[in-house]
Order: structure tokens, then sequence, then C-alpha cells
């Protein structure tokens, strides 16, 4: 797997390091000026490809660089030729830095049109680099990194994309320090484990209104690509490190497919830098127009009900908006976004669709009104198909918080939820969350959802089981493990105090005084 290739890693750490000492040293900037220039790496070398491809086959094709460039603020016109990756880093290095501040930035945040989504989450944004060595040493890095990816490509039998995409989600495992109001990057386990549950489908719209760097759209659209493979050719798929199948893109990834896709998965955000990382991220991964907005999805402005067929979501766990600026459609009497956002994937579902959301296990069994309501709605107007509660470690280390996935069907009605004790993800509960041995409980979740049977998970000692709506309403709809969960209690029988001190007296050689006196005392 890719996470092995020490070469790869070795570069991207030194990447970091460079713009760590260059002066950059917040992490979410570095990521933003580093992912700028692979990304112009990127479309070069993806525009050569349509050129050389056009070529064999006859077609016309007219590529982004072809024609004159008008630099903003200025009567100057340049040729778009000059734009390209692969002229400019020929260039000395000072006067390069102005190319690409001044011509090659601009051109690039006009990329795809006045009206897409990424031209207007780039209209602020600015090429931040302290000094032209910089530029030039990070040019050098990216280079042998998409060398080292090529490689790679030929060896592993990936498809280019993959893996270059790849890379850039260990740039995006990079960020190690909590964002505003509770964000956090979602472990990419999970949102494979919650993508694998409820199966989006090519053709389904499905969204996140909390989307931060387009994690759970990229999972949704790996999968779709699987299934494909899947379908295609089976023989094609490999497990990955956490147990998940996979499949190249290239073998499915047509021009129809990739415009299915694209219109289907809808990404929103309140901060423009995820706007812009997730915009990159699905880019980076071949899906040429993503359709990620800035946008409060809990604000007055946001009018998306029944819009979709999946909605999966982590989002912000410790924030309190504006009481007066709360979107009008939602009705619970609170200001908390972990209980706001529950209502909120809840009104985008279309009827009979299904939302797999993560919540702090607070919102499990909090006594306040607004808690009850929340629960009551996912259990009284939708089908709460599963409660799935996660040990404390899953997010460190950006938080220690306990958390559950909660999977309902809006439309459909409650009659018996399923709950799993999730105990081990496959990787260490600590801060440096290493890879262990296994899949932990993984891939045994999405065994037993898929084969979960009322009849005969009720065992209430085991790790799953279901308990019926009327037992969770009887309890004030608590949705917490513990309130249903019998414990097991294993009795342990200790050997009798002469036969310990005789045990002792054997380890010590001899009979010391204090045996003795022990002895005594006890006899």
């Amino acid at each position: 797997m890719l996470q092995n290739n020490t070469q790869l890693k070795s570069l991207i750490d030194k990447l970091w390091n460079n713009f760590w000492s260059g002066g950059i040293s917040n992490p979410l900037t570095a990521i933003e000026q580093i992912t700028y220039l692979i990304f112009m790496k990127r479309l070069d070398d993806l525009e050569a490809k349509r050129e050389r491809d056009a070529e064999f086959t006859g077609e016309k094709y007219t590529s982004r660089f072809s024609g004159k460039y008008k630099v903003p603020g200025s009567t100057e016109e340049v040729d778009k030729s000059e734009l390209r990756w692969s002229n400019f880093k020929r260039r000395p290095a000072e006067e390069m830095l102005l190319h690409v501040q001044t011509k090659v930035f601009p051109f690039l945040k006009d990329l795809n049109g006045s009206t897409s989504p990424f031209t207007k989450s780039m209209a602020n944004a600015v090429f931040i680099m302290p000094k032209p060595s910089l530029l030039v040493e990070a040019i050098n890095i990216i280079e042998q990194l998409f060398e080292e990816i090529a490689k790679d490509a030929e060896q592993g039998g990936q498809a280019f994309q993959d893996i270059q995409g790849d890379v850039y989600e260990m740039l995006l495992s990079e960020i190690a320090t909590a964002g505003k109001n509770g964000q956090f990057r979602t472990p990419r386990h999970i949102i494979k484990l919650m993508v694998d549950l409820v199966a989006p489908q090519l053709g389904q719209r499905f969204a996140d209104p909390a989307d931060g760097t387009g994690g759970f759209l990229l999972g949704a659209y790996q999968y779709i690509l699987t299934e494909l493979v899947r379908k295609k050719d089976p023989g094609k798929l490999v497990r990955d490190e956490d147990g998940f199948e996979r499949g190249s893109m290239s073998a499915v990834l047509t021009e129809n497919v990739k415009t299915i896709i694209e219109k289907s998965l809808t990404g929103f955000d309140i901060d423009t830098t995820m706007v812009r990382l997730g915009l990159m991220n699905l880019m980076m991964h071949g899906i040429d127009n993503p359709q990620i907005d800035y946008k409060d999805t809990l604000s007055k402005s946001f009018n998306q009900d029944s819009q979709y067929d999946m909605v999966m979501a982590n989002p912000p766990f410790t924030g309190n908006i504006d009481k007066g600026d709360i979107n009008e459609g939602l009705k619970l009497p609170t200001t908390k976004t972990e209980l706001l956002f529950v209502e909120t994937c809840f009104n985008m579902l279309k009827m009979g669709g299904t939302a797999a959301i993560i919540v702090p296990q607070g919102v499990l069994f909090g006594s306040g009104k607004a808690f009850v309501q929340a629960r009551k709605k996912l259990v009284d107007e939708a089908e709460l198909k599963a409660v799935i509660a996660m040990p404390s470690g899953v997010f460190k280390p950006y938080a220690g918080v306990s958390t559950a996935i909660l999977i309902f069907t809006k439309g459909g009605e409650t009659r018996e939820t399923w709950f799993y004790d999730m105990q081990s993800d496959g990787y260490s509960l600590d801060d440096k969350r290493t890879k262990q041995e296994g899949y932990g409980d993984l891939q045994d979740i999405i065994i037993q959802y898929k084969n979960r049977n009322p009849k005969k998970d009720s065992d209430r000692k085991a790790k799953f089981f279901f308990v019926s709506k009327t037992e969770i309403v009887a309890e004030g709809y608590d949705l917490s493990m513990s309130k249903y969960k019998e414990d097991v209690f294993e009795e342990v029988s200790y050997e009798k105090p002469p036969v310990i001190l005789d045990r002792l007296k054997t380890m010590e050689g001899g009979i010391s005084e204090e045996l003795n006196e022990l002895e005594e005392i006890l006899r």
C-alpha cells in the first residue's frame, strides 16, 4: 500500500519541514500553499496527457494553455504556455516567484470560469511564498514526489490519479491541530466504514453539510467506483490497510460516469480554507468540477430541504451559533451545533433517504429538552437503524471525546434499533494512533450490520444487539449503549493465604523474619 512507501513519506516530511523553516508555520496555510503548487503540476501533466491522446486519436483538442492570457490589473498579455509548470519551473528563482505570483496563480484562480464553485472559493486566495529559494526547493521536491508516484503506479498497478490523490490525503493527515468550533479531520478509515454501511449508488444525490476537506464526498466517490469495478472486473479489487476493498478508478471512470458523479456529490462548509482544500482534494482525485460551496448550513440563507438521497457528516461538536441567524426550518430549542446539525441532516434528506452522522456521545443521553427532542425525531419520524458507539481515542490527537455513529432513514418506522459497541478501530487509542495488527472491529461491524437480525441479535452481553422502540421510548429516548448493555462479571478465585505464603517462601529461597511474622498473624 502507498502508506508503506517510505520514500514518499520522506519527501512529504521534507516538504513540510521546508515550509516550516521558511516561515510558514501554520499547518493550514502550509497545506494551502503546497496544494496550489501540486495543483499547478497536476494541471500541466493532465493537459499534456490530453494533448497526446488527442494527437494519437486524431481528435481536435484545445488545451487550457493555448492562446493568450490577460494579466489582471494590467494591459499585459502573455502566452498561456508560459503559465505551464514545465515552462515556468526553468526560470531563475526571483523571476519565477514573481511570475507565479502575478501570472500563474491568477490564471489558476479563474481556471473553471467565473461561475464555478472553485473560482468563487479562490476569489480571496493568496499565494504566499516568503522567498524565492523556498519556491525552488518546493518545486524540486514536488517533481520528485511525482516521479515516485509514477514509479509506484507502474509497479503497483494502480491508476496514477489514485496514488496522486492518496499523496494529497497523506498531506492532509499532517494537519494535527484542532480547528475552530470543534472542527477536526475525520479519520479516513471511519469514513470508509460509514460509507460501506450506507452503500451509496451511482446517480444518487449525496451531500455533506459540514464538508471540511471533502472526506465523505471522496469516500462516496471511491465506494461507487469500487462497486463499478466489482461488477466489471472483480479480480482488480484489492484490500487496503483497513480491510476495505478498493478498485482502480481508471478502469471505470468514463466521461459519462464522471459527469454523473460530479452532479451527484455536493458539499458545504463555513470555512473558506476548508472549501478550497475540499475542492482541491476532489480535483486531485479526478473530479474536474466538484460541487463544494461556502455556506453556513445552519443559517437562514441555507435551503436544501428534501434534496438528497444520502447525507453524511461529522459536524462541529462544541459550537454555538447566534440564535437570530438559525434557519427557520430548524425547530429544536437550542443553539448547540451538534444538535442543529442532526436536524439539518434530517431535513436535507428526501423521504426514504439515509443519513450517517457522527455525534458526541452526550447527544445520546443528554437530558435537556433539545437533546430529547432530537432523539425523539430520529426514533419517531425516521427509522433509526443503528447506533455505533466508538471509543474515546478515535479522534486523537485532535480530541478525546467519545463519539457515536447514527444511521437513520427519513420517513421510515423505527421498530428495533441495532447497537454495536466498537472497542477497537484498528489503531492505538493514544495520540500516536499507531496502526495495529488486523482491522479492529471495522470489518466485523460491516458484516454484522449487513446480517443483523432482531430475532438473533438479542444477547445484551454481546458487542451488538437490538433494542425495541418500545424500550427506547420507555427509557426517555436514551440511546446510550450503557443503558441497555448487560455487564459481564467474571468471578475471580484466589488461593488461600497460607498457600500464597508457602509459595512466597519458596520464591525467597528460605523463611524470612517478615514472612514468619505474617504467618503468625494469619494463623
